[in-house]
């Protein structure tokens, strides 16, 4: 199972921007904590990551009551947690995954350290060998487990050193054991005293240095776009002066061929026409008379026709109207004379039947 998120807890914007580079340069998301408070808060939400990398000394709460508070919440208990510290020996990781650490990441990181627990942690997670989160917690060694540790780890060196731990042996508090535990817990106060001192002098170091990148990255860009702005002024001027150079000469060339233009119309007029002008010209004019001629004879010819048809025409509509005029005075003249025939005949029948009315009257 690929692991591609992280929670990084530290007290330290240096120790955290260190471990946070190496995670980000095996393709991982980091999310960051300041403290195990916000942590538990991250984690109070709906993000789950994959593994969490938890400092052991902190301010406030520390690791390990960091680590026991997420291993006591059933929907964080499954996170694998890496305890990042100087400590890493048998006792102290014996110790770490009684109250739920997978693994210890010795500080200062390296890459070979943190590669072997990705892997580790890859192949668990794959294989479902993960283990599980302690049942019962001991709560008599976790009390104070900065100190428990410490003691407990001194009382180990000092019966080593003597030679008379047994199992089951109880070691006498001797004078010479009070004061090793008591200079054993007096470098422990020491060793997180210069462990937060030290957390913040380089925190404060980290924020000159940042605020000093940022200065030099705003100087920086101001300078460029100063620069910037200087030389597209620069640009700008050079393109206007070419322009007015270019604009010169061009106004400068036609010029010139204007003169030259009219100096040759000048001495045309001057000099008049070349024989080639002038032979040019004949051919053209003689051209033009050849097909004037041709034009008006073939209008002429067309003109005659027209005028023999329209003579033709009109010669035979006045005889068709003659003819007509003709026929109809014959028409009338016939009429006319029936007509006085017929009068004389009615005008005789009337005087005959007349003379017989008084004849026989």
């Amino acid at each position: 199972m690929a692991i591609k998120n992280a929670l990084l807890v530290d007290d330290s914007k240096v120790a955290r921007f260190a471990l946070s580079k190496l995670l980000e340069n095996r393709d991982m998301d980091v999310s960051m904590a300041g403290s195990a408070e916000e942590a538990l808060d991250f984690l109070n939400g709906s993000q789950r990551p994959d593994v969490i990398f938890m400092d052991h000394l902190m301010p406030g709460m520390n690791g390990v009551e960091a680590t026991k508070a997420i291993k006591r919440n059933p929907a964080t208990a499954s996170i694998p947690v890496v305890m990042c510290t100087s400590k890493k020996s048998d006792d102290f990781m014996q110790e770490a995954r009684g109250y739920g650490v997978y693994n210890i990441l010795t500080k200062p990181p390296q890459s070979d350290g943190l590669d072997s627990i990705l892997s580790g942690l890859s192949k668990d997670l794959e294989e479902g060998t993960l283990p599980e989160p302690p049942a019962n917690e001991d709560d008599t060694l976790a009390e104070d487990d900065e100190d428990s540790l410490e003691t407990d780890a001194a009382v180990h060196l000092n019966t080593e050193i003597g030679g008379s731990e047994q199992s089951g042996t109880t070691v006498p508090l001797t004078s010479d054991l009070i004061e090793q535990i008591s200079r054993s817990a007096v470098k422990t106060h020491i060793n997180n005293r210069l462990h937060e001192l030290l957390s913040s002098l380089f925190d404060e170091q980290h924020d000159h240095l940042k605020r000093l990148l940022d200065d030099t990255e705003r100087k920086r860009e101001k300078q460029i776009e100063q620069q910037t702005t200087e030389f597209r002024e620069l640009v700008e001027g050079k393109l206007d002066n070419l322009k007015n150079e270019v604009a010169a000469e061009v106004t400068l060339n036609l010029g010139n061929e204007l003169s030259e233009l009219r100096k040759q119309l000048q001495q045309q007029a001057a000099g008049g026409f070349s024989d080639d002008d002038l032979k040019a010209l004949k051919d053209h004019i003689t051209a033009a008379q050849t097909i004037d001629t041709e034009f008006w004879q073939t209008l002429q010819s067309e003109a005659v026709q027209q005028a023999h048809d329209i003579a033709r025409d009109t010669s035979e509509e006045v005889a068709q109207r003659t003819l007509d005029l003709y026929l109809k005075e014959q028409r009338a003249a016939s009429a006319k004379m029936y007509t006085v025939a017929l009068a004389i005949s009615l005008g005789v029948f009337s005087l005959g039947i007349a003379w017989l009315g008084g004849l026989f009257g």
